[in-house]
Formats: structure tokens, sequence, C-alpha cells
């Protein structure tokens, strides 16, 4: 069953307008949240005129309400039934200190309904709130239409995609990350700065990959953890021609991974893979990753904490899987498609013909041998949202792209996971890449979610943003 969604309801009012819209909307309003398994936080009928806000008294009521929940209260929709208190709504939000969210909803007049006693204007209504929630320094987010009803199929998007802002945005400003391991030598590319995420809220637990290993390799294939890790292995992905030795070794690696994991209460992970991995303990550490990541703690290699970072903002906005992914190669002559890839860690999600293999790039220095663990799979057609999360230190600040495409069918004869993206304008999307420092990491998902995304960030997060359409 989906999980219910928690948000605060400010039905506006003034008293010159008749009770019966207010009344009305209020039914409306909880027969949408009911079909859409939303929880309103709201003034009971008795409370206030019919539970609407419009005076000083009423603000501090709902407002106290407000924060007897806040820790279940994701975000706020403010209802104008008709031209509403502009001083209530903005009062009610800056007296209940929530920081979440605020949609803004205005109903439509109807032409035969201008008269004194049954008009609303709250066309007008809306532009004022907003001014008041402008200058109180408040951050809200508009329906796509000017004023809607509750019933208009616009709105019943507008609010599902305000739910998936309100996820990404609470998500992100508590979220808990492990790195583990140092980042390899070979890759600068995935530095980041601790520093700048912790101001926004990012936290980074680090633990040496000598701790991981040695745990490890104090587990034996007779241990009822390993045993028990093993078919849960299996039963993720056909094991291939991978050695059962390898098997027990990636096994004995997940169950300290996920110890580490429940231990601090991590969100993600992002894990040392190129080489020392290969090198100092025999195998590849993909197939953790993909079951972390499928069971929505995404996990990214090469210790890439930003790509983590946008793996889990994405998982927020779409409720599914995301995948870290090379920008790695361009598609015959189609300057709109090119190959994304790596050598094994992306969700099964994205990988209906899974099968555990090995890293014949990574063999060629390591050994193959070495290398079982990592995953082989191509991704079919569906539908993507890309982008990235990055610090950039000179400016002190976290900045993203975004964007939306399309993951394709075309014949793509190669190893490890791959797919085939098409994308508007890709070669002015790689421009902006390259020109602004982005890493050669992208993320993935299996969604149309960009507009959420960049809700979130720029207006909610206060990050530089561009979207790529």
């Amino acid at each position: 069953m989906k999980q219910q969604s928690t948000l605060g309801v400010i039905i506006g009012n003034r008293d010159f307008f008749p009770d019966s819209l207010v009344a009305a909307a209020r039914a409306e309003i909880n027969a949408l949240f009911e079909t859409l398994n939303i929880r309103p936080i709201m003034l009971g009928e008795d409370d206030s005129k019919l539970g609407g806000v419009e005076t000083f008294q009423e603000a501090r009521k709902c407002a106290d309400l407000f924060k007897k929940h806040a820790d279940e209260i994701m975000g706020v929709l403010v209802v104008l039934p008709n031209f509403g208190d502009e001083r209530g709504v903005a009062e009610t939000l800056h007296l209940a200190g929530l920081n979440v969210p605020v949609l803004i909803q205005a109903y439509p007049d109807e032409l035969n309904k201008l008269d004194v006693a049954r008009r609303r204007d709250s066309w007008c209504g809306k532009i004022s709130v907003c001014n008041n929630l402008y200058q109180y320094g408040i951050k809200y987010t508009l329906t796509t239409k000017h004023v809607v009803s509750p019933d208009d199929p616009s709105f019943k998007e507008d609010l599902q995609n305000f739910l998936g802002v309100c996820r990404v945005v609470k998500g992100l400003r508590k979220v808990r990350i492990g790195a583990v391991g140092a980042r390899p030598g070979g890759f600068n590319t995935v530095r980041y700065s601790e520093k700048i995420l912790q101001r926004h809220g990012i936290s980074v637990t680090t633990v040496d990959l000598s701790e991981i290993l040695g745990n490890a390799n104090k587990l034996t294939k007779d241990d009822a953890v390993v045993k028990e890790r093993l078919e849960q292995i299996n039963a993720y992905a056909k094991k291939g021609l991978t050695p059962d030795e390898a098997m027990v070794q990636i096994a004995k690696l997940d169950v300290v991974l996920n110890d580490f994991v429940k231990a601090n209460e991590l969100d993600a992970t992002a894990i040392q893979c190129w080489t020392s991995l290969q090198q100092n303990y025999g195998c590849n550490v993909c197939t953790s990753m993909s079951m972390m990541s499928e069971n929505m703690l995404p996990s990214a290699c090469e210790v890439d904490v930003t790509g983590t970072l946008s793996m889990y903002a994405m998982q927020l906005a779409s409720g599914s899987p995301s995948a870290l992914v090379d920008w790695n190669n361009n598609y015959a002559d189609d300057d709109t498609k090119c190959v994304l890839f790596h050598c094994g860690n992306w969700a099964k999600s994205f990988l209906p013909d899974i099968e555990i293999s090995n890293a014949p790039i990574l063999g060629t220095t390591v050994g193959v041998e070495n290398t079982y663990g990592a995953l082989a799979g191509r991704t079919p057609a569906m539908p993507l949202t890309y982008g990235r999360i990055s610090t950039d230190d000179p400016k002190g600040i976290i900045k993203v792209y975004i964007g939306e495409g399309m993951l394709t069918d075309d014949p793509l004869n190669t190893f490890g996971n791959r797919a085939v993206a098409q994308i508007d304008n890709l070669q002015g999307l790689m421009q902006y890449v390259c020109r602004n420092g982005f890493e050669h990491h992208v993320v993935m998902n299996a969604s149309k979610t960009a507009g959420i995304l960049k809700e979130a960030f720029e207006n909610y997060l206060g990050w530089e943003v561009y979207q790529h359409v």
C-alpha cells in the first residue's frame, strides 16, 4: 500500500463572502485527499467559522495545531474558496514555523455566479496571498492554472507533484550518506565538499575500507548470516558463471556493508571499488550496491557522494530506484542519442535480464577472476529523468543540472550495465556539462520528474539549477 502523506491545510476566508464556499471547499479537499491517501491537518469546523482562517486569533489557533503535528506535516496546502485573508494565511505559516513547501490553490469563478451572493474573487485573492508570503520570506509553489477547482485533472497532477517536492525537500534536509573508503586516486572527478553539503543539512559518515574488508574476512561460509545473505543474493539475480567461492565473498561483504548502514542509520552510500577492493579482497561490490539501490538505499561507486545524493533525490521525487551511470559513448552518428554504461551496479528495476558476472575492463589490470560480482544486463525502453548534484567549491554552492528524455530499445552489442538514451539537444547538454565542470557520472531514473526536482532544489533548497529542454 502506498505510504500515507500528511499535509497541513489552511482554508482562507473573508467574512463578506458566503460561508457556503468554505464548507464546500472543505468537503471537496477532504474527498480528494482520501482518494490520494493524504492525511489532512486542519482546523475543525467548530474551531473557527467552518474551519476557515481569517483573523489573527484563528491564525494562531491553526499555527498551534500545525506545531503539534510538525514532525508529520511535510507540506501545507492553502485553499482559497474566496478572496481569503492574506494576513491570516501568512501569519499562520509564520507562527507555525514549519519551513515546509506550500502550495497555493484558488477556486475559479463561474460567469453566471458573479453577483454579490456567489462571487469568489479568488483570482485576485491569490495574488494578495502570494504577495504577503513573499514579504514574509515564505517560499511557495503555484498551481499550473492560476485558479483551478480541486476536481480539475491538472490540480490532481499539481498536488501529486507537490507531494514529490515535499518528499525531496524533507529527505534532503536530513539525509545521511556513508562514504566507504577513499576516493580512487585516478578519479578527481568525484571530489566534493563535505562542508558545503553539511551547511545544507547533508551529513557524511566515513569509514576506512580496511575496516569493512577486515570485518568481512572474519566471516566464514558457514556463518548463518553469510548463508542467509547468499540465499538472498541468489534470489535477487542469476549467478551465471560466477564461482561459488566468489559468491561467498560477495555475501560476506554484503553482510558487513548492511551492518554499517544499519549501525549509522544511513540513507545512501558511496563505496570505493576501483581498484582496492578487487586487489585486496577479490571481488566486485556491484551486486551489493544494486541490491541496496533496489531496496531504496541508493549506492554509488567510486565514492561518488554527490552521485548517490543525486540518486536519493530522484528516488524521493519518483518513488522508484535510481542508477549511477557514465555518459559513456556516442550512439553511431545520431546526435540525439548516447550510450549510458557502468560495469555493473544498477538496480534490478533497470535490468530485467540481470545476471551476476565479471568486469572485463577492470579485469585487464586486476585479473578477471577478481571482478566477479559485477552485473550484466540491458535496460529496455522506459521514461528517463537524468541529472546531477555537485558541490562547486570555488563558488561555495551546490549546483545541479536536470532534464528528461527516453531510454530506447536501439541495438547495443556490449557488456556490463548498458542503455541507450535519447535526449533533445543532447549536444547542447554536453556543452553545458563540460563548460560548467560537472562530473562524468550522471544519474538516471525511470520517471518524468525534472519539474519536481527543479522546484525542490531551486525554490526551497536554494541551489543553482539548470533544467535542460
